[in-house]
């Protein structure tokens, strides 16, 4: 007799965790660039530690610690843990005409060769990769 398995009663991805090594220049990124809103915004001076909690439009929640020296990221994308953050957008074209019209960088569309996906990358102020997916339509399906 086999137990069943039950499953993590999981809903969604609540936030994604990132830390900068230019507070500023970071915080102006986020809200400039990639259109956040400020939902908190803390000093923890015990700490000598900002911690920002952003909403990205489409209701994904980022939130931006600051430490003092903290390390470089080793390598780009390669390193073991996060690879990359990915954002869904309908629009790819838009996006990166308006990232760009903001001073971003995005790197030219590529195609997933497994699903026809369309999609590209930049890099916010620390060289964390983000990811922009250009969500399928019935009319992009491969």
């Amino acid at each position: 007799m086999t137990q069943e398995r039950h499953r993590l009663p999981l809903s969604r991805v609540h936030h994604v965790a990132l830390i900068t090594a230019d507070y500023d220049r970071a915080r102006r990124f986020y809200l400039e660039v990639m259109d956040a809103e400020i939902i908190e915004e803390t000093w923890r001076a015990e700490r000598e530690s900002h911690k920002l909690d952003l909403r990205l439009p489409g209701g994904i929640q980022l939130e931006l610690f600051s430490f003092p020296s903290p390390p470089p990221r080793p390598s780009y994308p390669e390193a073991c843990g996060l690879r990359h953050l990915a954002l869904a957008t309908p629009d790819l074209e838009a996006c990166i005409d308006l990232l760009r019209a903001r001073g971003a960088q995005p790197e030219p569309i590529r195609v997933d060769e497994l699903t026809g996906a369309r999609f590209t990358f930049l890099a916010d102020p620390d060289g964390t990769p983000i990811e922009l997916y250009e969500e399928p339509t019935p009319e992009r399906r491969p």
